[in-house]
């Protein structure tokens, strides 16, 4: 058989980019061990699961189906668990308000208390004091 290339596909799919993604992702099954649909005829998985697209041994929409469970991460088999994960976030969202109301009231007491504002005056004096006697020494 006269060898295949992206052209020979590229009517199947509306762009070059989602060809090949549904192309390398078809290889990689193949790879892994799933039976090819056309004679492999001693090629590459590649070039088989170009020849599967430009063939239409497969059809689009199952590639594309393939494609988009390979990288989805997670998958939902019953309303229960999508409720139990609502719940959570819900949850998670009450205690993170929580905290932030925490922080804000704390965050204002250290601002009004000008004790805790001195070591950052007494660090700044320093750099200033250390600073001149550098002037000094490069003199």
């Amino acid at each position: 058989m006269a060898r295949i290339t992206v052209e020979d596909c590229i009517d199947k799919f509306p762009s070059r980019f989602e060809l090949v993604l549904v192309a390398s992702n078809r290889a990689r099954k193949l790879y892994s061990g799933e039976n090819p649909t056309v004679d492999i005829d001693n090629d590459k998985n590649t070039v088989i699961a170009l020849r599967e697209i430009a063939e239409e041994t497969l059809t689009t929409e199952q590639l594309k189906n393939d494609l988009i469970q390979e990288y989805q991460t997670n998958t939902f088999s019953e309303d229960e668990e999508i409720n139990e994960i609502e719940d959570n976030s819900d949850e998670n969202e009450e205690k993170a308000s929580e905290l932030d109301n925490g922080e804000i009231e704390q965050n204002n007491e250290d601002f009004n208390d000008p004790s805790k504002n001195s070591p950052i005056e007494s660090t700044q004096d320093n750099l200033e004091v250390s600073s001149g006697d550098e002037k000094k020494q490069d003199l």
